[in-house]
């Protein structure tokens, strides 16, 4: 008994000195040196967003490389987050059963690559720290200590019990942006859940294509009834830039050149592919394509086995018929964590007459696309160098808080994922 009560006293101590993050930002973020091609997905289904149901059988998995190479002593935790990634105040005990952190174990090393790296992955919940509350959560990876941040991951943990949503995408209702925005509509069929204010406590949260920097938080219902209730708005509170789609290349292979690939091999000992040079396009008319909404797929096919993917410069050159003056121009996905990244700017080559920047990525499959940020903003337009449209297939990811009335925290009561209609 007394081995137990010091083992709580222990894990108590942990959460009350763990709820100091502001080392960390709530966002999917790498902070240490080195890390790359980090993914967090369903162990089940690695393109779509990383939830799972709470008390069930499923996981998720991370997965990263750290071409580092010093030998890190990696450990995480989970902190619980509002509906809109704030931290929500609550203790780790709260929401976790058994230790409040625990240690990646599963590593291994690049096999016969020019570029060396480490690759970690994590599959969790596990039996050493499991989660007992729906919600939004970030998943922060640090080395030995919480002093030393490595990344940190957005996951959502679902009730059982889940509401219904019924969503459709079609062309915005506003006349004046009908045909350059998509508009997302639903109707949440609330079941079992009793909700006393629904006003004040039922809160949605709209996603566009994994994109955290344009979603939209804090949703409030327009219209509805006792059990059901209407997010359909005509004013804009909705609707989304459409977009074009993204524009695509593949490196899966050094051997040969992939999809939109003009050359790739060896350069003075390393890795380069070039991809075929890009038009801004932002007047043209919607032209359909096969895309996977931004993301992108890690693999190589010139060997077998695992760890045999090549890290490799990939240039990316973009030539305009109008001057993108006013800002600056980045190339744009999941290939930047959904980031601006300064080594993601572009920058003009007189001889060449010409945009052009370098990424250093793993071999793969990847979508991406060229945005815009003017001087002196944060915000992110995808308009001005892709165009806008509202034929554009994208991936709306919607999710459906509950606060109970004098409660502590957000419950994530309902989930669903729609397409243009």
């Amino acid at each position: 008994m007394k081995k137990i009560a010091l083992l709580f006293c222990c894990l108590t101590v942990f959460a009350l000195r763990a709820q100091d993050f502001s080392q960390i930002s709530f966002t999917d973020m790498i902070y240490a040196k080195g890390i790359h091609s980090v993914q967090l997905y369903h162990s089940s289904y690695q393109m779509g967003f990383p939830i799972f149901t709470l008390h069930s059988s499923e996981k998720l998995t991370l997965t990263f490389d750290d071409l580092e190479g010093d030998g890190r002593y990696l450990k995480y935790t989970f902190i619980h987050c509002t509906h809109d990634w704030k931290p929500d105040g609550m203790n780790q005990i709260e929401y976790l059963d058994g230790f409040m952190e625990d240690e990646i174990t599963e590593y291994s090393y690049s096999f016969n690559t020019i570029t060396n790296y480490t690759h970690y992955t994590l599959t969790f919940p596990g039996e050493m720290m499991r989660i007992t509350r729906s919600g939004n959560y970030i998943l922060y990876v640090y080395d030995d200590t919480q002093d030393n941040p490595v990344l940190t991951r957005r996951f959502a943990v679902l009730e059982p019990n889940t509401a219904g949503i019924s969503a459709t995408v079609h062309r915005a209702s506003d006349v004046s942006v009908m045909y350059s925005k998509q508009e997302v509509d639903f109707v949440a069929n609330t079941g079992n859940w009793s909700i006393r204010n629904p006003s004040l406590y039922l809160h949605a949260s709209i996603v566009q294509n994994g994109r955290w920097d344009n979603a939209i938080l804090g949703l409030r219902y327009h219209s509805g009834k006792p059990g059901e209730y209407s997010f359909d708005y005509d004013d804009n509170s909705n609707t989304f830039n459409g977009g074009s789609e993204f524009r695509v290349f593949d490196t899966k292979s050094l051997k040969y050149n992939g999809a939109r690939i003009v050359s790739s091999g060896l350069e003075r000992g390393d890795n380069h592919a070039y991809v075929l040079e890009d038009l801004a396009r932002p007047y043209g008319p919607y032209v359909s394509g096969t895309t996977a909404n931004g993301r992108c797929y890690y693999k190589t096919e010139d060997y077998e086995g695992a760890n045999r993917e090549e890290y490799v410069n990939t240039h990316f050159t973009l030539r305009s018929d109008y001057p993108l003056e006013g800002g600056k121009v980045y190339v744009f996905g999941e290939l930047t964590d959904w980031r601006i990244l300064p080594e993601a700017e572009m920058t003009y080559n007189q001889s060449l007459g010409a945009m052009e920047t370098t990424l250093f990525l793993k071999q793969g499959y990847y979508n991406y696309q060229y945005v815009f940020v003017p001087k002196g903003k944060k915000v992110i337009d995808e308009t001005t160098v892709e165009g806008s449209h509202w034929e554009t297939r994208n991936e709306y990811l919607i999710l459906l808080y509950l606060q109970d009335e004098g409660g502590a925290y957000d419950r994530l009561i309902g989930y669903q994922t729609a397409h243009i209609d």
